[in-house]
């Protein structure tokens, strides 16, 4: 309301414009070059830090929106994780991660007691080392993709045990500083939590289902939207009152609502926010890095980080290789987890009030970890990189690709017949192609925003991805990378050009088709990669049209007639031969498959055929005897026509008398 009233900007305006215009910029350099993003966050939380320029001095407002950052990410990560998946990997959680833990402190602690230090502060040290980056590790898996990898799986659960171990290690510390209230008082904080890890997983079985599927029915994004995120920041407020963490409370919540049939939808939804809040988060860790610090102990901090890694990576490998997961796994997520957690600053502020240091380096102990913790964030995308392509040397190699995916596209009948045709939209169409498509052995899967269409297909017997096909995470889920077709009903020409251009960006190889409810943009659908336009008016007034000429015995266009009405004609003209006219080509629809006004005047003797690039009016040449397509040019003041005729890509502008050739 200070803006409103005419009064000063508010103080945590300025801190926020600068960091989200340093991270979109650096964020998208870091692109270009092909740099891991999450790195261009942290170099621009250094640049702009109180420590460097010093355009952002406070970083309150900073550190509060980047623990909305960590709620969120850890948030989504439990949506698309679920209850399944986590009892599945319970071993890999218990035994991985317990060891995990176990071997990286003894190692540290043990390290740093030869160096002199005193054991609580060695075992202090270890404790900080032993923690990895739960935002790092996941972001890192999400964007290669090995989320659900044997390597993915692997580092999440031990991930998962390392946020339960802060709960411990915080309220271990005051043992270690001699403030502590004694066992008594650790397993009561531990009970409590306990009980409310029960509770949450009650309600996620009993009472997140019906609520969610309430609020879907109410059919309106904003509240669905708000639900969601209430439940996100709601839960982990209330497992924090019990002393476990927000990052652990959020996941937890991302558990209760992968339970109910809109997880995918949920997921959808938070996806827009969580980037943007852990943009943040990740720009504020790189705030904390002093870069006079770094040049001043350069030797140090580089021999520190180095250990870590060796430790981190050696402890972790063994740990995953106790559970059998074979070398390429071992090594692969060992180094993916050799870097240090951003937990850890918390138990070191913690530590530091009860006269404990980082590696007994006193005052200098928490900017040296702030350092390496900040370089070993930078390094882990190349970490797992490296990890991988070690993994691949240990491990067999991949299985080559059976085929080109850009031969798929073209031969769509080349893909496995398992492969699944993905419908978008639930409808009369939809029913009746899906229905076609199973009974000749095609398997179909179904998305579908509306919570009753939904329950009618998985009636049906489809396999049904509740969630808004805009979303890429909803389409994927639905098995697009697999499809072998996508379709598109029951949209308006708008809507469907929008889900359009989303699968042609996630899978640009996956034909798509599609059937808008109202008049078809061939412009706005060739724009956003549809091979096919079934026009569903036109398409019925097709039908209509050729069973009265056939039942009043007027001649009709031959089986396999061209051009296709379905096939968008989309020519580009080469600028350098282009003539002035050539400014107003677009991609249009064929009208009929024969030349329009031959077909209305009951006869079919043309030569040649051309489709107008103005409204797609299909005319013969001048070959021809009625010569439909000149005068259709001349009446309309259409003066360019491609050629309709199989495997010709050419254009003729009749008032120039022009040939134009396609652009390369």
């Amino acid at each position: 309301m200070h803006l409103a009233a005419g009064e000063s900007v508010p103080d945590y305006l300025m801190p926020l414009a600068v960091l989200l215009c340093a991270a979109a910029v650096i964020g998208y350099a870091s692109t270009r070059l092909r740099v891991v993003p999450i790195v261009g966050f942290l170099l621009a939380g250094v640049v702009i830090g109180p420590h460097q320029l010093g355009l952002v001095q406070s970083t309150q407002v900073v550190e509060d929106a980047a623990d909305i950052g960590v709620i969120l990410l850890l948030f989504t990560i439990g949506i698309e994780f679920s209850l399944e998946r986590l009892a599945a990997i319970k071993r890999h959680v218990l035994v991985g991660g317990g060891l995990q833990v176990v071997l990286a402190v003894a190692v540290t602690a043990g390290v740093t007691a030869l160096f002199g230090a005193d054991w609580r502060v060695a075992l202090f040290t270890g404790l900080l080392v032993s923690l990895s980056s739960t935002a790092i590790v996941l972001k890192v898996l999400a964007s290669r993709g090995d989320t659900t990898r044997p390597v993915g799986q692997a580092g999440v659960a031990v991930l998962i045990f390392q946020d339960l171990a802060v709960v411990l290690m915080v309220l271990f510390l005051p043992l270690l500083t001699g403030e502590g209230g004694g066992p008594g008082e650790i397993a009561r904080a531990l009970g409590t939590a306990a009980a409310v890890l029960a509770v949450v997983l009650v309600v996620a079985r009993k009472v997140m289902p019906p609520l969610l599927e309430a609020v879907a029915r109410a059919c309106s994004p904003e509240v669905f939207l708000l639900t969601v995120v209430a439940l996100g920041i709601g839960t982990a407020f209330v497992t924090s009152l019990a002393g476990v963490s927000v990052a652990l409370g959020a996941f937890l919540a991302g558990l209760v609502v992968s339970e109910s049939r809109h997880g995918q939808h949920a997921l959808g939804e938070v996806l827009p926010l969580q980037i943007v809040f852990s943009a943040l988060f990740f720009v504020s860790i790189g705030m904390l890095l002093d870069l006079g610090a770094l040049a001043e102990l350069w030797w140090l901090i580089g021999l520190i980080a180095l250990g870590v890694v060796v430790v981190k990576a050696v402890t972790g490998a063994a740990a995953l290789a106790a559970l059998r997961l074979g070398a390429p796994t071992a090594v692969a997520g060992g180094l993916m987890l050799a870097q240090i957690g951003e937990f850890s600053f918390v138990l070191q502020r913690a530590g530091h009030d009860g006269g404990l240091d980082f590696g007994a380096l006193g005052e200098r102990g928490e900017q040296v970890l702030i350092s390496v913790t900040v370089l070993l964030m930078v390094v882990t995308p190349a970490l797992a990189s490296l990890g991988d392509r070690l993994g691949r040397v240990l491990g067999p190699r991949r299985p080559a690709a059976p085929a080109s995916a850009s031969a798929a596209k073209k031969d769509p009948a080349a893909c496995s017949h398992r492969d699944p045709v993905l419908i978008s939209g639930w409808g009369p169409v939809s029913r009746e192609v899906a229905a076609t498509l199973r009974a000749r052995g095609v398997p179909v899967s179904v998305t579908t925003l509306g919570p009753d269409l939904a329950a009618d297909a998985e009636a049906a017997g489809y396999r049904v991805v509740r969630g808004d096909p805009v979303k890429r995470n909803v389409l994927e889920q639905a098995g697009l990378r697999s499809a072998r077709l996508v379709l598109i009903c029951e949209n308006t020409g708008e809507e469907t050009a929008a889900i359009a251009s989303v699968i042609a960006r996630a899978a640009p190889d996956v034909p798509i088709a599609v059937c808008p409810v109202d008049g078809p943009v061939p412009r706005e659908l060739v724009r956003a990669g549809v091979d096919r336009v079934l026009d569903g008016p036109g398409a019925v007034a097709d039908r209509v049209c050729a069973a009265v000429v056939e039942r009043l015995g007027l001649p009709s266009a031959a089986p396999g007639a061209y051009p296709r009405t379905d096939t968008p004609v989309d020519f580009r003209p080469d600028p350098a031969g282009a003539c002035p006219h050539a400014e107003g080509v677009r991609p249009v629809l064929p009208r009929s498959p024969g030349c329009t006004d031959c077909l209305r005047e009951g006869r079919n003797d043309w030569v040649h055929l051309r489709t107008c690039l103005s409204c797609g009016n299909v005319g013969c040449c001048d070959s021809s005897p009625a010569r439909h397509a000149s005068a259709h040019a001349a009446s309309h003041d259409h003066p360019i026509a491609a050629s309709a005729e199989p495997g010709e890509a050419w254009a003729w502008c009749f008032e120039d008398a022009t040939t134009l050739k396609p652009a390369d």
